[in-house]
């Protein structure tokens, strides 16, 4: 067994071990990145396509300081610094074929609890040009409603006291950049790597909307000198279990305190604007594009809100694995219907791309057996999810007379799982920063069919939209009566 360090990769290249290892001189690295929120997406992907070009001898000044800023993150920490930033990524093919490699991309970890200056300064020195983002859809303090930034969030309530010690991300990017403008540094670009629409705009507006509320002259300097780019970011990435670091050390002979398991597809289009330059994405697979819109509506609209559609159906009829779901034609013929009739029909031209190509390749990627991706994780932060991926393609459809049935049954399917307890009485942990409220309104669903629909921070006015209710309320109902497979088989029937 070989436990992950500098010294130990150095020894196996060129060995015998069934898993690739970085072949580039790793001392070489220097970081150019700084990247908030490493965790096993980040690995999955960003990370993956630096240590690609790396492979090749290219952005060798492009590696990445990992930044952590909640307490929680020290788990990470620990596990990269102890094997020098290395990790091990597996891709599972359809047919059981299992694809490893050490990815040699991340050369330092920083804790800002711990130390919140030591990552502030890193942000500040003039060798970091970029700044990444994955602090999950939640992480941007938006409110669902209005859209804009929600500062009387009690952290950043904290943050915003004057010569208070920054914690949020918010407080720690924006004193970085407030140090580099005063000492005469030109600035970095923010690069959100979340999955949400817009990601680059909304991370724009809210950092600028934190700023103002602190010093509005270095707002202003942000907002005329700092880019955000868009970004469209797709590798299905479960989270990393016990089984999955055991089929690590059996399969490829490595000790390794936190691998990373995804599916082989992976795509990220991005929106080609930099303040200081960039890495040569383009060199192994990314899309660099003037206007990431039209391929970031397709991936929410039909890979992300196809998770959803899947999720809380699938869990209530027993299944527990995305590919379960995908191995019953019933749900499948539900899952085309939706993206075919209700998502497509949203989106707007997608420039290279065959979109039912594209709907046919997801059914393949959620197939996969050997990804095991749970429905408990699709179902996680639901308050964070739907109204991002599936509300817009109601209202867009709402609005052009478009079908909308399936859509109000996924929801309906969201307030019923939100009752807590499956159609076997069994309990279901409900994981989402809402879950009080939503478990309190779910409790009310069957003497008020519409309480869970009211919540307007969530879904605007749709309680009042006569065509969704209708739709929701006879799901619901089905839902209560004859279970969930019974509801799928009707609305397949039409």
């Amino acid at each position: 067994m070989t436990a992950l360090s500098d010294e130990t990769v150095a020894s196996l290249t060129g060995g015998d071990l069934p898993v690739a290892v970085p072949a580039y001189d790793r001392s070489r690295l220097r970081a150019g990145i700084v990247h908030v929120g490493v965790g096993g997406f980040h690995r999955a992907h960003q990370a993956m396509y630096l240590d690609r070009l790396m492979t090749e001898g290219k952005a060798l000044d492009w590696a990445i300081c990992g930044v952590g800023v909640l307490p929680h993150d020290a788990r990470m920490r620990d596990a990269l610094t102890s094997q020098d930033g290395l990790y091990t990524l597996v891709l599972k093919h359809p047919d059981g074929t299992l694809e490893g490699r050490v990815i040699g991309s991340i050369v330092e970890f920083l804790l800002a609890p711990d130390d919140p200056e030591a990552a502030i300064e890193r942000m500040a020195s003039p060798e970091i040009r970029i700044v990444s983002l994955t602090v999950t859809e939640g992480g941007y303090n938006v409110n669902p409603v209005t859209g804009e930034f929600d500062a009387a969030d009690p952290a950043v309530q904290a943050d915003l006291v004057p010569g208070a010690v920054p914690a949020t991300t918010f407080g720690l990017v924006t004193e970085a950049l407030r140090r580099r403008r005063d000492r005469g540094v030109p600035p970095f670009t923010v690069q959100s790597c979340d999955n949400i629409q817009g990601n680059g705009d909304v991370a724009h507006r809210m950092f600028v909307a934190f700023a103002r509320l602190e010093d509005a002259e270095l707002a202003d300097w942000i907002e005329a000198h700092v880019p955000f780019p868009n970004s469209m970011v797709d590798r299905i990435t479960p989270v990393t279990t016990d089984d999955d670091r055991a089929m690590v050390a059996e399969r490829f002979g490595v000790d390794d305190a936190w691998p990373v398991v995804a599916e082989p597809f992976t795509q990220w289009v991005i929106e080609d604007r930099f303040a200081a330059g960039r890495p040569p994405y383009e060199e192994v697979g990314a899309q660099l594009v003037d206007d990431v819109e039209p391929y970031e509506l397709m991936k929410l609209r039909l890979l992300n809100a196809s998770h959803q559609a899947l999720c809380y159906l699938g869990y209530l009829a027993g299944y527990r694995y995305a590919h379960e779901v995908c191995a019953d034609e019933t749900f499948v013929r539900f899952l085309r219907d939706y993206m075919a009739r209700e998502g497509a029909p949203t989106l707007l031209p997608v420039p290279g791309i065959d979109v039912a190509a594209y709907q046919d390749t997801l059914i393949e990627r959620f197939a996969n057996p050997h990804v095991r991706d749970t429905l408990a994780r699709l179902c996680a932060e639901s308050s964070d999810r739907i109204p991002k991926w599936l509300l817009p393609v109601v209202r867009a459809n709402l609005a052009s007379g478009g079908e909308v049935h399936r859509s109000a049954a996924v929801v309906a399917s969201w307030a019923r799982y939100d009752e807590g307890v499956d159609e076997d009485g069994e309990p279901i942990a409900i994981v989402d920063r809402l879950a009080d409220r939503l478990r309190a309104a779910a409790a009310q669903n069957r003497r008020d069919p519409l309480a869970f629909l009211r919540d307007e921070e969530l879904f605007g006015d749709l309680a009042s939209e006569p065509r969704f209710v209708e739709a929701y309320i006879a799901a619901l109902d089905s839902l209560h009566t004859l279970g969930a497979r019974a509801t799928v088989e009707r609305l397949v029937r039409g």
